[in-house]
């Protein structure tokens, strides 16, 4: 059996280097390396917080499917979805262990990516998402309005024992109600 494996591997791509061989594994297929293709296209997610035309705030989880495949500064290319081309303010937050920001709206329309701990997002329609390092939310829920309880925008705060690390990317752009799943 090893000889077998050994011989096709030598067939694939490989070479023997004095007494070692040498297997290039990026050039082994996928039922070989136990890996699967990239898709052709990829896709990824975030949590759009947004505001309905009657002024409530939501939370959708919308795709983002637009990648164009594309260098960057001259690397190889990657896939690139170019999301806003509107200026931007860029702030560094941290959170700390026990924090909660009431009921209250995004500043402007921003994303808000953890770096590290846990925070939640509450939104007006009780709907209430936990997300960690690798998960993003963008905050859109300008013009909500009051509800019977005195609610508007959201709520969000830290979970866990650790401070949560965000990074917001303030977008200068104008709110968009109504819609859920802003960017594409």
């Amino acid at each position: 059996m090893f000889r077998a494996l050994l011989a096709a591997t030598l067939a694939l791509v490989g070479e023997v280097v004095g007494c070692h061989l040498v297997v290039h594994a990026a050039e082994l297929p996928p039922e070989v390396t136990g890996d699967t293709p990239a898709p052709e296209k990829p896709t990824a997610y975030y949590w759009h917080v947004w505001t309905d035309e009657k002024g409530v705030s939501r939370q959708t989880r919308c795709e983002l499917s637009a990648f164009e495949k594309q260098s960057m500064g001259g690397a190889a290319p990657q896939w690139n979805n170019r999301l806003s081309a509107s200026k931007a303010i860029v702030i560094t937050a941290v959170q700390p262990v026990g924090w909660v920001g009431e009921w209250h709206e995004n500043p402007m329309p921003q994303w808000i990516v953890p770096l590290s701990g846990r925070w939640f997002v509450e939104t007006m329609d009780g709907t209430r998402i936990e997300m960690g390092p690798g998960e993003a939310s963008f905050g859109n829920d300008q013009n909500s309005r009051p509800d019977a309880r005195g609610r508007k925008g959201h709520r969000s705060g830290t979970v866990g024992s650790m401070p949560a690390v965000l990074m917001i990317i303030q977008l200068e752009q104008g709110a968009a109600t109504g819609q859920p799943c802003r960017f594409k």
